[in-house]
């Protein structure tokens, strides 16, 4: 069986651009794969958190994992924090890194834009995150598009460090694209990737969103004057996106969807996705419910930590003795 990781940070509820680029892959892979899925809390502190508050995002993330499908019993899950591999591999990486490919990462020139200076973590980051997919002999990576970067480096670190120590340092992974067509976009600028840090609610829909939340955000939404529906993602972006989310949740093709409403304007097509919306994340809200204030999800993480630690010292060992590291 090939190994599966992947992760999410703790900084807020997850949106259908996660669900959609990642999560439905959690799933899908874990069927027929070792898969290992991590909250990856030590990423989040690259920015100021309240502590009180990250605690409760770990287990909010944890819950929703459980809550789209992902299966204890098959897979791993467990608080990148409670095993301490992740750090100590990521120096050691960091020692094998150059500012120069660092300082290329399109994130962190996002995320460092207009200001003096940033913090070292902001900057040094991708290399925590190759520690992630290293420190498991990881073969395959389910991401979002925006992540291809981060796993080439992952991929150059990886090869760099075997040609300095050996073959068999670390397993060369790949990464599992979503389909670019598929990508989901901000409600209010569908020049943008979906994301849970934006300032405009309504520019997402969260996976705890009510109805009336969900409604407001895609009646909201950003079209244009045509008043046509058809897909054409550079000419009409905003109601391509929305064909897109239709099409992810309810199965149906998109060019289905299109000889479906020809004829029909916007409001009907916004009207409908509400429905679709709406119905398809219900279940989900239905389990994260269940679960999110119980000793089980507690148990999960626990049992989680465990295991993945188990994996994460053999790694260890093994990067310790190439390095010549320790006794």
């Amino acid at each position: 069986m090939a190994r599966v990781f992947s992760g999410v940070q703790p900084t807020g509820n997850l949106h259908l651009g996660n669900y959609l680029g990642a999560l439905t892959q959690f799933v899908e892979l874990q069927e027929e794969n070792e898969c290992i899925y991590c909250v990856v809390d030590m990423h989040s502190i690259t920015v100021p958190q309240d502590p009180k508050l990250l605690k409760e995002h770990i287990k909010d993330i944890a819950a929703l994992y459980l809550a789209v499908g992902v299966d204890p019993k098959k897979s791993i899950v467990f608080a990148q924090s409670d095993v301490s591999g992740h750090a100590e591999l990521g120096w050691i990486l960091m020692c094998n890194a150059y500012t120069g490919e660092l300082s290329r990462m399109t994130q962190f020139k996002q995320k460092a834009q207009g200001k003096e200076s940033a913090p070292a973590g902001l900057f040094s980051y991708p290399v925590l995150m190759a520690a992630d997919i290293l420190l498991y002999d990881t073969d395959i990576v389910p991401v979002g598009n925006d992540q291809k970067q981060h796993i080439e480096l992952t991929r150059d670190l990886a090869i760099r460090v075997n040609g300095k120590y050996g073959e068999d340092t670390f397993v060369v992974p790949d990464g599992r694209f979503l389909k670019e067509g598929a990508r989901i976009m901000a409600l209010d600028d569908p020049t943008s990737k979906m994301s849970k840090s934006a300032p405009n609610e309504l520019s997402r829909i969260s996976l705890l969103d009510d109805a009336s939340k969900i409604k407001k955000a895609i009646m909201k939404s950003t079209t244009d004057s045509e008043g046509v529906i058809r897909f054409d993602i550079k000419e009409k972006p905003g109601v391509s996106n929305l064909l897109n989310i239709y099409s992810a949740l309810s199965g149906k093709s998109v060019e289905d969807l299109v000889k479906s409403y020809e004829g029909q304007g916007y409001g009907n097509l916004k009207k409908d996705l509400v429905e679709v919306v709406v119905n398809a994340i219900a279940p989900i809200q239905e389990r994260y419910n269940q679960i999110r204030q119980t000793q089980e999800l507690v148990d999960i993480l626990n049992d989680g930590a465990e295991r993945a630690n188990a994996i994460a010292e053999k790694t260890m060992a093994r990067v310790k003795d190439h390095f010549g590291l320790g006794l």
